[in-house]
């Protein structure tokens, strides 16, 4: 066949056979390489936040998950301009050797993205997307040293990944003498830029040490400053268990998928093995409402039936699933975390009864400090955080910033224009556990606007309010009360003269009985928590038992 043939034939043949050739898999490394900005590494200062939280995050689930109380150490050296080297070092359990290369240098590599139950990594790809930046930036391998035992040596490796395939490349692997018993430690260059501020890498370590009470952060800046955020409790959370799905939260798709891979040879037994709180009864009940069979084959169940069986599961009651697989800081912590990071007058915590949302359980934490060195004449600060986690971006998009707006503070003794974020001397903090927190995107920033979540965030915003406002109700009755006894006080003297002058007493006699009638609150400064370096203290107004005769009478 002449070559003028072939490329007649070629013009005939349809041009979608040409595009197809150019079709293939795109590798999710390949991906994320293009739009790192879903990670959240958009911009210099945000990528040397996100590095540090990924490296951060995971050396606390690890620590919380072998039941040790976690120590870990954070160092920033500024290399030159833009460029840094972030070393993150714990004391968690280490790392099995032959799995370092997949955790550190695959993406979607993990092992807690199909486990239900309360904890900060839920994708896989936090911190190998940190050591995709890094690469992307600057070019050098990720340094890591990881040991699991004192009888078996640290691994030394150095890392990069292949994005074409989503492959770990082990440019260097060897054992090394480290004084550290058990422990990981993360080394990475990387593109950065290091300023202080609200979104700064110092304000997410000294939020993370308020909602983990529990951790010992040494902080060592690119200035060499050293900031030491003590723990505050020796009691490790309680440790979440796994649960399995709740039917309320399955949709059509995901039951098929469940159908076709189960084990089980029932329908009765799929719905009891394969979900929580599904026993017997309530199953044969689903199969009731849905008219078929308790004993059909998952294998034979067809779209429409399982239609069908997921109309049933609605019609079904069925118990809200369990929450041991949640660990909420509670009240008690949640305070004593704020008082150790905030100098404020007064403080107040609330934990609510857990929730369901999809079919996920969820607790609401909330807390409030007012007052104190707190700045006045600016917007209230916001602490958000998920699974103990700081949420430092994305403040306006998420479910925690609209409940607050929509939360009246003026009955609470704060200003506030509108539905707006309210002014004053206080710190706000907003807290959810969940077995799964529905992010707005891959950074994990914002959580979404489910009605179940914002209600239940106004629910606690509302029960601290309370507390608040009773508190400042209470300091500004005392103030002007204080300020009523100071004029008269003031005036006394004057008083004594003219009335000595009137009834021909001694002014003495009547200078005392006047300074007998004066009465002020007592101020009381207990001090709440002492070390050798401050001191938090809490006010209390109290009336003086002169002042409760005084009103009695």
């Amino acid at each position: 066949m002449s070559n003028q043939q072939e490329k007649l034939e070629m013009k005939e043949m349809p041009i979608a056979y040409e595009l197809a050739k150019k079709q293939k898999e795109i590798s999710v490394a390949e991906f994320f390489t293009k739009n790192r900005h879903l990670l959240g590494f958009d911009n210099k200062r945000k990528a040397l936040l996100m590095a540090v939280k990924e490296a951060v995050d995971n050396s606390l689930d690890a620590c919380e998950e072998a039941r040790i109380l976690p120590e870990i150490s954070v160092e920033i050296i500024e290399m030159s301009e833009f460029k840094y080297k972030v070393i993150v070092e714990d004391n968690g359990p280490g790392i099995v050797k032959k799995q370092i290369p997949n955790i550190f240098a695959k993406l979607l590599y993990g092992s807690k993205f199909h486990t239900l139950k309360q904890q900060r990594g839920q994708q896989g790809i936090g911190i190998s997307a940190a050591v995709l930046y890094s690469q992307l930036t600057t070019g050098k391998p990720a340094k890591i040293i990881s040991r699991v035992s004192k009888k078996e040596p640290a691994y030394y490796y150095e890392l990069s990944i292949d994005t074409q395939n989503n492959k770990p490349v082990i440019a260097k692997e060897e054992t090394v003498e480290w004084s550290k018993e058990h422990g990981t430690k993360v080394e990475l260059d990387l593109e950065a830029e290091y300023i202080k501020g609200n979104q700064s890498i110092d304000e997410y370590l000294k939020q993370t040490a308020v909602i983990n009470p529990h951790v010992t952060i040494i902080y060592t800046n690119p200035k060499s400053e050293q900031v030491i955020y003590a723990r505050a409790t020796d009691k490790l959370p309680d440790e979440p268990k796994e649960i399995k799905p709740h039917p309320y939260g399955v949709e059509l798709g995901m039951l098929m998928d469940k159908l076709r891979w189960t084990e089980s040879r029932t329908l009765q037994s799929f719905f009891t093995s394969e979900f929580s709180r599904v026993g017997p009864g309530t199953a044969k009940e689903i199969c009731e409402h849905a008219a078929i069979l308790p004993n059909t084959k998952p294998s034979q169940v067809s779209r429409d039936v399982a239609e069908k069986l997921l109309q049933a599961i609605q019609k079904t009651k069925i118990i809200a699933p369990p929450t041991d697989c949640l660990s909420p800081i509670g009240e008690e912590l949640l305070e004593k975390g704020l008082r150790k990071e905030i100098k404020a007058e007064f403080y107040c915590a609330t934990s609510r009864p857990p929730a369901v949302y999809r079919g996920n359980p969820f607790i609401i934490e909330s807390a409030i400090a007012f007052g104190g060195e707190i700045p006045k004449e600016e917007k209230a600060n916001i602490l958000r955080f998920a699974n103990r986690v700081p949420l430092l971006y994305q403040e306006g998009a998420c479910a925690m910033t609209e409940s607050i707006m929509e939360t009246n503070w003026k009955s609470y003794g704060l200003q506030q224009s509108g539905d707006s974020i309210p002014f004053g001397s206080v710190v706000i903090v907003v807290h959810m556990a969940s077995v799964w927190v529905p992010f707005t995107s891959e950074s994990k920033e914002a959580i979404a606007h489910y009605p179940e979540i914002i209600k239940d965030i106004k629910l606690a915003l509302q029960e601290c309010g309370r507390l608040l406002g009773t508190y400042v109700r209470k300091k500004y009755r005392i103030s002007e009360q204080i300020e009523r006894a100071n004029m008269f006080e003031r005036y006394i003297p004057e008083i004594a003269d003219s009335l000595s002058v009137l009834t021909n007493e001694k002014k003495d006699k009547i200078l005392q009985g006047l300074q007998k009638m004066l009465v002020k609150p007592e101020i009381k400064k207990e001090i709440v928590e002492e070390d050798s370096d401050d001191k938090l203290y809490r006010m209390e107004f109290t009336k003086s038992k002169e002042m409760e005769n005084s009103e009695n009478e």
